[in-house]
């Protein structure tokens, strides 16, 4: 139905299969194609079968998912090369994505606009609001943030990270607020401790928020917003602030302060002494680890995720030199792979339910996992997968999981010891 590697997302009235948008792939999908997956999903749940995933003739996926009886999301895949694992990863992948656009829709709308319209025809119109952030959350792939897929705030790690995190809660007082947060290149550097309390997936998407704000290029904005799991009904101010190219500072808030007397009030007197903070920070770039950490040089990827505080960091290290054991990968092909080494470790060894981005009928019966692993009472703690583009490794911890993609040059018995070591050298660096 469409070209490799392009998605496309319908979004339908639950009742009456209405069109309300369509975003993602160039060419759009036929009317009667649009038509037809609405009506094989009324079929089936109007005999008792409820319709999640199938694939194409082609090797494409289809993913159906009906939020609060209103609103029908699908998400069309094109085919592409890969077997069980990667079809696998393909549906977590689609069930995670029709997620974030139902909650960015809330976030953006309130859930009351949406479970009761009081015009079809005004709610398109209204949808259109949702559109930058849709297509961020579509687009995602290609950037090197992870959050829309783990549920895990992208964060990076200052390298003086106690002076803004001083700042952000004095600013937050000030705002007469609990939840403030600092944004570098798009990732949270420091946040307030309500902040972090946010449901993970409202984090998530609050940093999408953000970063589409950023790109408008407005230096300040007031924006109001639902929280879709906090609070789905009523409207909180979000207001953001540039202090710098690459640094936003964002406080949730009520009625006051105005935007106005935020920005004249507030942020002068708080950030200004901290500019050569910030600058160090934004120093940090993509890699969002402070130079205090050393990575290996034979490390290509990695993703570190905190089981408890739902963040995580992650970074691509391209070598300056010649390709060493045959690894010469682009950067935007690590980021590939390091998104698929963690979907097929989180769907086949370290399965959780705030982890898995599966729908509710696959969570009820508690995810999928390799057929290996069935009737065995412990979960494993580590895994690796050797391929011919590298070697990957991933460890779980009661606190982290890391995921590491390593030269292929690497021998396979080391890289316990090197996916160890890493781990170490982080948390011992940064205390993350």
């Amino acid at each position: 139905m469409l070209q490799d590697g392009s998605t496309q997302l319908l979004c339908l009235t639950a009742s009456s299969g209405v069109p309300l948008f369509t975003r993602g792939a160039s060419k759009q999908l036929p009317f009667s194609v649009i038509g037809s997956l609405n009506g094989v999903h009324m079929f089936g749940g109007g005999h008792g079968v409820l319709l999640s995933c199938c694939e194409t003739e082609g090797g494409g996926k289809v993913a159906w998912r009906v939020f609060s009886d209103s609103v029908m999301l699908i998400a069309v895949s094109g085919g592409g090369s890969g077997g069980a694992a990667c079809g696998r990863g393909e549906e977590v992948r689609l069930q995670r994505l029709l997620e974030n656009v139902w909650n960015c829709m809330v976030l953006v709308l309130g859930q009351e606009e949406l479970v009761n319209p009081r015009n079809v025809e005004r709610l398109k119109r209204d949808l259109r609001s949702c559109f930058c952030l849709i297509d961020q959350l579509l687009e995602e792939r290609l950037q090197g943030l992870l959050g829309s897929l783990t549920h895990c705030a992208d964060s990076l790690l200052p390298p003086d990270p106690a002076p803004l995190q001083e700042a952000v809660d004095g600013f937050a007082r000030a705002a007469d607020s609990e939840f403030g947060c600092l944004f570098v290149h798009g990732r949270v550097a420091v946040a307030t401790e309500k902040w972090w309390r946010l449901a993970p997936q409202e984090v998530v998407l609050l940093s999408a928020l953000v970063r589409t704000l950023s790109a408008s290029g407005s230096a300040s904005c007031d924006y109001p917003v639902f929280l879709p799991q906090g609070s789905p009904t009523v409207a909180h101010r979000l207001l953001r602030f540039r202090l710098l190219p690459g640094a936003d500072l964002c406080v949730l808030c009520g009625p006051a302060p105005s935007l106005h007397r935020a920005e004249a009030e507030l942020v002068a007197p708080l950030w200004s002494p901290l500019v050569e903070a910030l600058r160090s920070c934004l120093d940090v770039g993509e890699r969002s680890l402070p130079g205090s950490v050393a990575l290996r040089p034979d490390v290509l990827a990695l993703l570190l995720v905190n089981r408890e505080s739902r963040r995580s960091v992650s970074c691509v290290q391209l070598s300056s030199g010649p390709p060493s054991g045959g690894s010469s990968l682009s950067r935007s092909r690590c980021w590939e792979l390091l998104k698929l080494f963690y979907v097929f470790s989180v769907t086949h060894y370290f399965t959780q339910e705030e982890t898995l981005g599966v729908s509710p009928e696959d969570g009820a019966q508690g995810g999928r996992t390799e057929v290996l692993l069935r009737g065995f009472s412990h979960q494993p703690q580590q895994c690796y997968l050797v391929t011919e583009e590298c070697k990957s490794y991933g460890l779980q911890t009661p606190q982290h999981q890391l995921f590491l993609l390593m030269s292929p040059s690497v021998p396979t018995f080391a890289l316990r010891t090197a996916a160890t070591q890493t781990l170490s050298d982080i948390v011992s660096a940064t205390a993350f």
